[in-house]
Formats: structure tokens, C-alpha cells, sequence
């Protein structure tokens, strides 16, 4: 899914020109005619996400300045590039005083624009990273703090908010390495308890005869190396969150005392005399089926029982591989700020090859990829050929080595421009008539070509495509159905936005 891009200009002819040049930069358009319809698109309850903004300083009701105070007053972080016909000095200071991230004059070029998003949304990104990993080290990372646009993320994310609200137990399962820190941070940064500590323990990395001690502390003298008193990680964390990671790895024996600890309400150290009082949250976390722990007899079923109040289940990322493009664009403006690398990009065919690949190890493994692409770049972007491990993979799979884009224009040097062709022709120049045997091809052989040529032409942007073949959008996913084309899904990034 490209990054989407809302145009806010009374001008009918002017809104249409920038709107065909934001899609041939690859991205997705929200188009509006208005100040108070673009305050509406920001901010509307169900509205789709926007990732950047184009705003017409001059428009009669809320005029440009308005929309920018009022995404001010909103909290909104998305960055903003005024145009206007007037290009006075005053109106650029204005401007840039109330927020705006650039200016630029009409009608502006192709270039100018692509160089204005890029930069725009790359600094959006950078800030973002920055913003969660503040969050993260101050214990105030919420949900709006996590990258994604998926609809197979959309219930976890519901359910986890109003888990939030409460303090019910909450068990988060998924593949290791899909953000379940990450989500535990986010339920306990948004809800009542965000000002208290937020303590995780690693249950797997403990050595089982210091589990106890860990959780529970202990008393001085206790045992062999107990020199002092050590208070535990459930009075570490009293009044705040505790989370259990690998909660699956736990001891028998612990797991009889976190139950006590769990039903009673309080915790007794290694070596104490009565037990202490402690108000805890508990969120844990596993990268097995904790149920299937249970039948094998690794877990307590009553323990499961209490732990699994509310269950979440974090999709892999091969599940939603529309948030690979936004998860890319965020960790090359973190890597690049952090590396000092003037790399500005990810090249269209780099991209459709990383959204295609299956990533065993996640939004983690997708990090580190990125992470080693930016220091051993030598350009000023990064290519598929930055990324070799993965490049293997890719045509160990058979996964199309075609340009991204199929046109007389290069491919712009952008993150977003990353929509990944349903079936890219290997030669746009001509459609053949005839088979090799002289015969005339069959119609629907052909039409399924063209319908092909269409989507790689336009990016992958359904909506165009169908407009451009005059066709209705359903229509061509049932030509796609019956054409069994593969890796539509029966829609593309823009319909699942």
C-alpha cells in the first residue's frame, strides 16, 4: 500500500493536474474541495489514513491558514506542502510558522513535487521513529505509536484499546519478532496505569533456579549469593504493568507460585516471612500455542486459565504485507538519521521484491534488513542488489525480477513508489495477435494481457486501472479471479487502505 496523500484545492483544474502528479510519483490520492472538507478527512472517526497533505493556501470558507491552525489544534503530526499562485515572502513565512513542511508555487513541476513529498514524508517518518523510541524509554508508547495499515491488524488493534482501559489480564501470542513487546507498551501507555512502572521479564532467558527470586525477590542470606535483599519484579512493578515475555518457558514450580501470586494478589521472596501486597497488571506474552503447552503437559491449565482472559493474536508479517512499504519507510529514515547516510530512497523493484518475500523472522527481521542495507550502501539509494540475502531468496522463489514501473520514465527514487505489479509483462511494446502457429489468439487471452500490462502500468492503483479500461473496479477483480492471476488477493493495497 503506497503512502496516501490528501489534495485540498477549490481549483477543479489545478486539484486534477496535482492529483495525476502524486499518483505518477506512486502514491495514493484523497481528493477534497475544500478547507472543511480536508479538516473532515483528518480528522472523521472511520476516516482513511493520510499520510501527507497538499494545501491550497487561497480557498473561500477555512482557507489554508485555517487548516493549518486547526491541524494544530487537532495534535495531527502529518506533514503539510502549501501551494499557492501568490509566492511573497510573507506567505512562505506564514506558512512555515504555522507548520507547514514546504511551499510551493503554481503550477508546480513533476520534479519539484516528487522531491517535496519525498523529503516530507521522510521527515515524517524520522520523527515518528524518534517520537516511539521516546515513548517507548518514558513508558508513554500508545497505539498510535504502531505502524500499520493492515485490516488483519484492525480487530487486534480494537481489542487491545479497550483492554487498555481496564486491567484484564491480556495474553498476546504470535511469531517472534511481530511487535508483541511493542503491544504490550501500547496497552500499558494508553491506559490508567501509563504513570507507573512498566517492568517486562524475559521468562526464557532466566535460569530456572533464579525464576523465583527474580519475580518474587528474595531475602538477604536466603541463599548461596544472596548478599542483599532483593525486592522482585512484582513490587518492582506495583501499581504499574508486568510483563511476562515467553511466558510459555516458565518452570512448573514458578508457575505454581505466579498462580498464588496471581489469585492472592500478593507475592512472598525467596526467604521471607509474609507475604507483600502488590497491585499488578499482567500482560504476557508467547511465541508458542500456549494451549497446545497445556496438552503436553509444559503448562498449569489453571494457570493458562488465568492468564488467558483476553487472548490477542499478532498477524505475521507475510499476513499483511501492506504495512511492509510504511514499516520500510520508517526504519531507512531511522537508520539513515542514525548512520549519518544521505540515502533518501528505496528503489520501486527493491521494494516489490521485499513486500513478496515471506520474512520468518518479521518486523525484526525486516529492521535488521534494512539496518545493514544503509551502512553497506554506497548510493543514495538503496536497490535490490543492497539487499543480497534477500535477493536470493527472492529468485530462489521465482519471484518476478521485473522494473517496478513500466514506463518511458525511470521509476521515481521513492519509499512509497511500491506498488507491486499482479503480473508485470516482460515487453510492454506490443501485444501480439497472432500465436505461434499463425492462428488469431483467443479474445480472452489477450484482454487478461492487457488487464495485466494495466496494473503494472498504473502501479498497482486499482482504481485507475479500472477507469482507465472503463470498466467497473468489481469487474476487474472478477476478470482477475477467472484469469487466476496470482498475488491480487481480490484487492489491491488501495482497496484494503
Amino acid at each position: 500500500m503506497a503512502a496516501s496523500i490528501l489534495i485540498a484545492d477549490d481549483d477543479a483544474v489545478a486539484r486534477r493536474l496535482v492529483e495525476n502528479m502524486v499518483q505518477k510519483c506512486g502514491y495514493e490520492t484523497v481528493v477534497v474541495d475544500s478547507g472543511d472538507a480536508a479538516i473532515a478527512a483528518l480528522t472523521a472517526p472511520e476516516a482513511p489514513a493520510i499520510d501527507g497533505v497538499i494545501l491550497d493556501l487561497v480557498m473561500p470558507g477555512l482557507d489554508g491558514m485555517g487548516v493549518l491552525a486547526k491541524i494544530r489544534e487537532a495534535g495531527l503530526s502529518i506533514p503539510v506542502i502549501v501551494q499557492t499562485a501568490h509566492g511573497g515572502i510573507d506567505n512562505v513565512i506564514s506558512a512555515m510558522r504555522a507548520g507547514a513542511a514546504d511551499f510551493v508555487v503554481k503550477p508546480v513541476g513533476l520534479e519539484r513535487l516528487q522531491v517535496s513529498l519525498r523529503n516530507a514524508l521522510n521527515a515524517s517518518a524520522l520523527k515518528g521513529e524518534l517520537q516511539r523510541i521516546r515513548h517507548s524509554r518514558e513508558g508513554r508508547l500508545t497505539f498510535a505509536d504502531i505502524i500499520t495499515r493492515s485490516e488483519a491488524m484492525a480487530g487486534v488493534m480494537r481489542a487491545a484499546q479497550k483492554a487498555a482501559n481496564s486491567s484484564i489480564p491480556v495474553l498476546i501470542e504470535g511469531e517472534s519478532g511481530v511487535g508483541k513487546e511493542m503491544f504490550a507498551r501500547a496497552i500499558h501507555g494508553s491506559g490508567e496505569r501509563k504513570a507507573k512502572p512498566f517492568v517486562a521479564v524475559n521468562c526464557g532467558a532466566i535460569p530456572d533456579n533464579l525464576v523465583e527470586s527474580i519475580l518474587f525477590g528474595h531475602e538477604k542470606g536466603a541463599f548461596t549469593g544472596a548478599t542483599e535483599r532483593h525486592m522482585g519484579k512484582f513490587v518492582e512493578a506495583h501499581g504499574g504493568t508486568l510483563f511476562l515475555d515467553e511466558v510459555s518457558e516458565l518452570p512448573l514450580t514458578a508457575q505454581v507460585k505466579l498462580l498464588r501470586a496471581l489469585q492472592e494478589g500478593a507475592v512472598e521472596a525467596v526467604g521471607g516471612r509474609k507475604p507483600v501486597k502488590v497491585d499488578v497488571r499482567i500482560v504476557s506474552a508467547t511465541n508458542r500455542k500456549l494451549l497446545e503447552r497445556v496438552k503436553q503437559g509444559h503448562f498449569r491449565e489453571d494457570l493458562f486459565y488465568r492468564l488467558h482472559v483476553l487472548p490477542l493474536t499478532i498477524p505475521s508479517l507475510r499476513a499483511r504485507r501492506e504495512d511492509i512499504p510504511h514499516l520500510l519507510r520508517h526504519f531507512l529514515a531511522r537508520f539513515a538519521a542514525e548512520e549519518n547516510r544521505p540515502i533518501t530512497g528505496i528503489s520501486g523493484e527493491a521494494v516489490a521484491h521485499l513486500a513478496q518475500l515471506d520474512w520468518p523472522g518479521n518486523i525484526r527481521q525486516l529492521e535488521n534488513a534494512v539496518y545493514r542495507a544503509v551502512v553497506m550502501s554506497d548510493g543514495d539509494q538503496l536497490g535490490l542488489g543492497d539487499f543480497p540475502l534477500l535477493a536470493a531468496q527472492a529468485h530462489a522463489a521465482d519471484i518476478p525480477t521485473a522494473p517496478l514501473m513500466i514506463e518511458p520514465m525511470a521509476a521515481p527514487s521513492l519509499v512509497s513508489s511500491n506498488e507491486i505489479p499482479i503480473a508485470p509483462l516482460a515487453s510492454a511494446a506490443s501485444l501480439s495477435m497472432l500465436t505461434a502457429n499463425g492462428d488469431v489468439r483467443p479474445l480472452e487471452e489477450m484482454e487478461n494481457e492487457i488487464i495485466r500490462f494495466a496494473i503494472s502500468h498504473y502501479r498497482g492503483q486499482m482504481s485507475e486501472v479500472a477507469r482507465r479500461l472503463r470498466i467497473g473496479r468489481s469487474t476487474l477483480y472478477r476478470k482477475l479471479d477467472e484469469a487466476g492471476v496470482p498475488g491480487h488477493g481480490g484487492k489491491s493495497g488501495e482497496e484494503t487502505h
